[in-house]
């Protein structure tokens, strides 16, 4: 008989990875890239994606935080007229790509200390799967999770929770025996929804007035996470 909880699944940017640390400043790049240096062109792009540029950081409400790249290219279309969502898109992606990622804790030791527990590990980010896979190769970690998937995947988008529910399937274990680990409304929603525990963090940009309505625990970090299932493995 299988332990009461078998299986974890991370979010990826704002959970395995600080998000302000690592997106704060492809922000601003980005913003700088698109306005092509014209300040008045860079407020409107930033209003649209809700960064502030005075602090070079996005706001908690920002539709960045947890959007699909498509959703982020849509949100800045409204100030880019003549542009087409793929283009936007592309230089998203062609940004994300060159991001410095800032681990939230040491990722190789934290996991295998999970996997030494007998644990099937997932990661589901809203960002793209192809991207995802080279972040987490970048840090040493891709081969450590038995499964990853990103908005394009075929699953569907957090919120909902189908690509959950896909974990799941995929790791032969019922959702009341995974968690959900995240740092988003986003995040605990699609979880709650998908009938499993759900864990926050505090390395995104919401507080934790914000998920604590939403989750089982909120921890300041995916390090305090062990100590967590230890009473409930």
């Amino acid at each position: 008989m299988r332990r009461s909880i078998a299986a974890v699944l991370f979010d990826k940017d704002g959970t395995l990875f600080d998000f302000g640390a690592t997106w704060d400043g492809w922000g601003m790049r980005v913003i700088e890239d698109l306005s092509g240096g014209d300040p008045e062109h860079a407020r409107d792009l930033a209003l649209t994606v809700r960064y502030d540029l005075a602090a070079a950081r996005f706001l908690p409400d920002s539709p960045v935080i947890a959007g699909t790249n498509r959703e982020v290219a849509d949100c800045l279309l409204r100030a880019l007229p003549g542009w087409t969502a793929a283009r936007v898109e592309k230089r998203l992606v062609a940004h994300a790509a060159a991001a410095p990622l800032v681990e939230a804790v040491a990722l190789v030791p934290f996991l295998a200390l999970l996997s030494a527990r007998d644990l099937d590990l997932g990661v589901m980010t809203n960002d793209d799967e192809a991207l995802a896979r080279a972040h987490l190769g970048e840090v040493g970690v891709v081969n450590m999770f038995d499964f990853i998937a990103g908005a394009d995947s075929g699953f569907g988008a957090k919120p909902s929770p189908a690509p959950l529910l896909a974990f799941c399937r995929a790791v032969g274990v019922a959702p009341a025996q995974a968690v959900m680990v995240g740092d988003s409304t986003h995040d605990l929603k699609a979880g709650r929804a998908a009938g499993m525990l759900c864990v926050g963090v505090l390395t995104g940009v919401a507080g934790r007035e914000t998920l604590a309505p939403l989750a089982d625990a909120v921890l300041p970090d995916v390090g305090h996470l062990p100590d967590w299932l230890d009473g409930r493995i």
